[in-house]
């Protein structure tokens, strides 16, 4: 049955035979297809929550990077008598 589902001794097959063959085959694809979409279904899910993951780490840093910023502020040193504006 193998030989003849890769198509090989095909030829001396009866019309019953060669459905019986094509309905194996279409059941197999059924199958193979399913498989395949379910694959796909969760590599998509799991590429989503790896981006949005992605999305979330990159918010928290510019969140990061604004509070840093909020915090660095500029201090001068000033040696001798504070400048009042009286001279």
């Amino acid at each position: 049955m193998l030989r003849k589902l890769l198509g090989q001794g095909i030829g001396s097959c009866s019309i019953n035979e060669l459905q019986e063959i094509d309905n194996q085959l279409e059941r197999s694809l059924k199958i193979i297809r399913a498989r395949k979409e379910r694959q796909m279904l969760e590599e998509n899910a799991r590429l989503s929550q790896k981006c949005g993951r992605a999305a979330l780490e990159s918010a928290q840093l510019k969140e990061k990077e604004t509070s840093c910023s909020r915090v660095t502020m500029e201090t001068d040193l000033k040696i001798g008598l504070p400048d009042i504006g009286w001279w």
